[in-house]
């Protein structure tokens, strides 16, 4: 076997894939085709008997990938039976025990107990009950009708659908604390329309475990022959991150699993940051500001710095009437006024001509620096304090 650990597989191949889109983030594909393989298998699953043995076709595979992501996929349609979980698995008494291992470490680890899981992609339910043996209220996602009547038989919980993009959803108005899909999402054509789909039904801060085969392993091993028609999408751990994260989730976990044959990864779903406390931060250096400029007769108090924080504070705390001018050493600066507040922007000679009581430095990284040269040059008198992070600091003559 061939080692190709840290590059990827690529024949020259006069084939072009420019007009392709990506799966995954809809940017244009390498031009030149990775691997073309000829009369492959047209699926893995469908069979041919004695009967039907002069219908069977083989089908030519190509592997592409994306410029952009950088995801490896096959070009073509999908098999026909894409939207069904098929597990050959199910009769695998270590893989049974494997997951009952990791689901209960999953539900403990993240406290998912008692909380409503999803099973996108559930097949005949092997796992539903696995999962709700592990202290969850499992429910799963299924398309294939025999299968969801399989399950229904079982008294699991499992609605009849897919994750399809746009258009009414199977799940319609549910919402799950957390999800599981397991060596599922390398059989979607559209893998960004389904986990926008998933992330509408599921609560803020909702837990996922998402799996996929391992490229990175199939890449380091050279195998060849795990191309087939039934995975069109072929993910490293990068890959997979990067499809993860463009689309809701944070990767908070992502590793090999079961003898490096599998990525799994543990997600969140992403919410949008809370900066309503930025509010508060401002009010306070607001009032701190105005309370300090008032301690001065006729507001003869300067600001020191045209940097954009300082603009932004000026603005922001409405301060402009009650400050003499900005002063700023850039020259480019000087001679101008601040944005949107009006204040001329004065050289530091501008406190030999037309003193102030006090100055607020405003210079970010610089303020010390400032602070110093203003001791060291100017009035002694003039009172000085920096605004720093945490609020306005005065400096002691």
């Amino acid at each position: 076997m061939m080692n190709q650990s840290n590059q990827t597989m690529q024949i020259d191949n006069p084939n072009q894939s420019a007009t392709l889109a990506c799966r995954g983030c809809g940017k244009a594909m390498y031009a030149r085709i990775l691997l073309s393989y000829k009369n492959m298998p047209a699926s893995a699953q469908n069979f041919p008997t004695a009967d039907t043995l002069s219908l069977d076709k083989g089908r030519d595979l190509d592997v592409c990938q994306c410029s952009a992501c950088g995801l490896v996929q096959l070009m073509g349609q999908p098999v026909s039976y894409y939207k069904d979980v098929i597990r050959a698995t199910a009769f695998s008494k270590e893989m049974g025990d494997f997951r009952a291992t990791q689901f209960k470490q999953w539900v403990e680890k993240y406290q998912l107990a008692n909380q409503s899981i999803l099973e996108v992609g559930c097949g005949k339910g092997e796992y539903l009950s696995l999962l709700n043996a592990a202290g969850v209220n499992a429910h799963g996602l299924e398309h294939a009708s025999s299968s969801v009547e399989h399950c229904m038989n079982l008294g699991l919980n499992v609605t009849q659908g897919y994750l399809e993009g746009g258009g009414t959803s199977a799940l319609n108005m549910m919402q799950f604390n957390g999800f599981v899909c397991l060596n599922f999402m390398e059989h979607w054509p559209n893998p960004t329309a389904s986990l926008r789909h998933l992330i509408e039904h599921l609560t803020d801060d909702a837990i996922g475990l998402m799996e996929v085969p391992n490229f990175d392993m199939i890449i380091e091993k050279g195998l060849f022959s795990e191309f087939i028609a039934d995975h069109l999408l072929y993910f490293t751990q990068t890959t997979l991150r990067t499809l993860l994260e463009s689309n809701g989730f944070e990767v908070l976990e992502c590793k090999p699993v079961w003898y490096d044959y599998i990525l799994s990864a543990v997600v969140r779903k992403r919410c949008a940051t809370n900066l309503k406390f930025f509010e508060q931060f401002k009010l306070d250096i607001t009032s701190q500001l105005q309370q300090y400029i008032s301690r001065f007769p006729n507001y003869k108090v300067a600001a020191w710095g045209a940097g954009h924080q300082s603009l932004a504070v000026i603005a922001l705390a409405d301060i402009s009437a009650q400050l003499a001018y900005v002063i700023d050493s850039a020259p480019f600066k000087q001679g101008k006024y601040t944005p949107a507040t009006h204040l001329p922007i004065v050289s530091p000679d501008q406190l030999t001509k037309e003193p102030v009581d006090a100055i607020i430095v405003m210079a970010a990284s610089y303020s010390d620096e400032v602070a110093q040269l203003i001791r060291a040059q100017y009035s002694k008198e003039i009172r000085l304090a920096i605004l720093r992070d945490y609020g306005l600091e005065e400096i002691k003559p």
